[in-house]
């Protein structure tokens, strides 16, 4: 994959506040599901889309191309492919990763493109199929993608009065950091207790017992656990938990309750 041949010049913001992926593990596996087109910017068009797809071939048969739009860099797109952002060169010969940065603003230029994108995708998630955590009239709301058997998350669930208190609902998503299957093809201890908190009658009150080393009487059902994973690969998510705010940004790494809510304060 494209993320594991740049993975030794990516530096992650959140290594230090985040559960890391089981590297080890399983990808999910390629199915017969119908992939949505990428989506193109302004002046990028299909012969394009091409030329970038070639070229990213040439590292990573496969890659599956998210967004390309014409970079603010000359003579570059900017491109979203396999939970990574990075420039291709117009003639398809150069690739750049790494942040772009506006040196008179003095402001990433990565993070509008990942922001938009990401609140794309986040929003085509239903209610349904997220475990939330709300009071009655909250005034912010973040979505976060977890696993059960991180540290950070844990931490961060036994902090979801505060955070309610503070008018912060918590919208989970699933992403087991073992993956889905093992390399044996198999599913995943954590993939099987998620599911099974997802599929619980009291989802909530489910998840809660997972989260606190109990495991949820074992329960199936169509369920979004791999769909959501496979988002969190999309979205660049390479630990948990993720959090993102609703403009798209993705802030930790785990925070604190006054944290995040300074987060959400300065975003507006």
């Amino acid at each position: 994959m494209l993320k594991k041949l740049l993975l030794a010049v990516c530096v992650s913001g959140i290594a230090l506040t985040a559960c890391a992926a089981d590297n080890a593990a399983t990808a999910v596996p390629a199915t017969d599901a119908p992939v949505p087109g990428p989506m193109l910017g302004d002046g990028v068009d299909a012969a394009a889309l091409k030329q970038v797809q070639q070229s990213l071939a040439k590292l990573a048969p496969g890659v599956q191309v998210a967004v390309v739009n014409l970079a603010p860099l000359p003579g570059f797109y900017q491109v979203i492919a396999s939970g990574q952002l990075v420039y291709v060169s117009t003639d398809g010969k150069y690739l750049l990763n790494g942040d772009l940065v506006d040196l008179g603003a003095k402001k990433s230029l990565n993070d509008a493109a990942w922001a938009a994108y990401r609140k794309a995708e986040l929003a085509k998630v239903p209610s349904s199929a997220r475990i939330e955590y709300a009071p009655a009239n909250p005034k912010y709301r973040v979505t976060v993608f977890t696993d059960v058997t991180c540290p950070y998350c844990k931490v961060l669930h036994e902090h979801i009065a505060e955070l309610n208190k503070e008018g912060i609902a918590v919208d989970y998503l699933a992403w087991p950091r073992e993956g889905v299957t093992n390399p044996l093809g198999h599913p995943t201890a954590t993939y099987k207790t998620m599911v099974s908190a997802w599929c619980a009658t009291d989802r909530k009150a489910a998840l809660t017992e997972a989260f606190a080393g109990h495991e949820p009487k074992a329960a199936s059902c169509s369920n979004p656990v791999r769909a959501q994973f496979e988002l969190g690969e999309k979205l660049g998510v390479s630990g948990t938990p993720a959090i993102f705010t609703p403009s798209g940004r993705m802030v930790g790494g785990y925070l604190t309750p006054a944290q995040l809510l300074q987060v959400l304060q300065k975003e507006g």
